[in-house]
């Protein structure tokens, strides 16, 4: 593998309707900053889905790490663990796909 090389984390998920306030609000003020910290996390930008597709999550993610097993640590872990994340909403998060890519140099 190349020196330097750039991954990114993909997470789409959907959340009940009724809970998306409330999810944004978290997801902003909580759960990006508390991960934005973990060392090796380059950078993170969150999506809606514009137009509907079906069997596509609402929203998504993208999370640019050093490694491709960032996720996996300890510190990651924890990071997402903190605040509201793991009590409020985690609970209520559905058709979850997590996906790891490599950058092409």
């Amino acid at each position: 593998m190349k020196e330097n090389t750039e991954y990114m984390w993909l997470v789409q998920l959907d959340i009940p309707e009724e809970l998306d306030d409330e999810f944004n609000r978290i997801y902003n003020d909580e759960h990006v900053p508390f991960i934005a910290k973990v060392p090796g996390v380059l950078g993170v930008q969150r999506y809606v889905l514009e137009r509907p597709n079906a069997g596509v999550q609402r929203y998504a993610t993208v999370y640019r790490v050093d490694s491709p097993d960032l996720p996996q640590t300890p510190e990651w872990k924890a990071a997402s663990s903190q605040g509201d994340w793991a009590s409020k909403i985690r609970p209520h998060t559905s058709n979850a796909s997590l996906s790891m890519f490599r950058a092409i140099p």
